[in-house]
């Protein structure tokens, strides 16, 4: 790819069709380095090895490889390395945390799924495509806290949104089933997402994944809540959840994940028990 031609948007969908593992870039030193960092942030949470044929390049720290496939001599960057031992531990909480919930959790699970299948029709667990690291799409779970017809009924609703920004939200969506409405209050339905954060789609902590409807409706600026991994729970939660504008979650995200450390997880998941048990601002 020519770093002259270099559209992020384009280059995450084109490594979202092709599943391509490496990115061959030239011409860097055309590249602002505003834009070059957003770029190598962007490919290190995709997991994405980048390659890039040498000019300016010897600022990086890089190790010279050369290509089988193009019998050239190439750079490979070398992402930073200082925190490494600090997101492998937020990993493992991850892992650790997830499987302790999960098998804490079973008994819940058969009250609420036999709940939800006795009370109204559909499947118990609802799945949704959300926009997660980078702008990657996958499938975060929940119980199914609505009627099976819920999203094609979201457009007849819009006009009564009573969030700003890009989220919607309805403090009495009719949408809502009676055992949702409980679940949601207490965060219950979300739940199943130990297994998105076991699979590492998501994290215990972290940002929330919003719909497609939603990522599609935000600016390039509050997407920029979508360079860490999405969260079953995170700073929006403790400090007000559907209470607050749009705005205040974005900037509490954008805050998140300038000061992250792994103790501000830790921290975070303690108040988020708090704040169920006090059912704060969900619905």
């Amino acid at each position: 790819m020519n770093s002259g031609a270099l559209s992020l948007p384009l280059l995450r969908q084109a490594l979202d069709r092709t599943a391509a593992r490496n990115v061959i870039l030239t011409g860097t030193k055309r590249l602002p380095d505003v834009q070059f960092l957003d770029f190598l942030r962007s490919m290190r949470l995709r997991g994405v090895k980048v390659k890039v044929i040498p000019d300016a390049t010897t600022l990086l720290s890089s190790n010279p490889v050369i290509s089988r496939d193009m019998g050239m001599p190439l750079l490979e960057i070398d992402y930073p390395q200082l925190d490494n031992t600090q997101w492998a531990l937020k990993r493992m909480l991850d892992v650790v945390g997830s499987l302790v919930g999960l098998l804490l959790c079973i008994p819940l699970f058969m009250v609420v799924a036999a709940a939800i299948k006795l009370t109204s029709p559909g499947p118990i667990l609802f799945g949704q495509k959300r926009v997660g690291t980078d702008g990657k799409v996958f499938i975060c779970h929940k119980f199914r806290s609505m009627y099976q017809d819920a999203e094609q009924r979201q457009a007849e609703l819009e006009a009564q949104n009573e969030a700003d920004g890009a989220i919607f939200k309805m403090q009495n969506d009719p949408r809502i089933t009676p055992v949702g409405r409980f679940i949601r209050r207490l965060s219950i339905d979300e739940l199943p997402q130990l297994i998105d954060v076991l699979k590492g789609d998501m994290s215990l902590v972290g940002p929330r994944p919003l719909p497609m409807r939603d990522f599609l409706l935000m600016s390039d600026l509050h997407k920029k809540r979508l360079s860490t991994i999405p969260g079953i729970t995170g700073y929006w939660q403790i400090s007000g959840r559907s209470n607050l504008s749009f705005e205040e979650m974005v900037r509490l995200d954008l805050y998140y994940i300038e000061n992250w450390e792994l103790f501000l997880d830790i921290k975070i998941i303690l108040k988020t028990v708090k704040v169920i048990m006090r059912r704060e601002g969900a619905y």
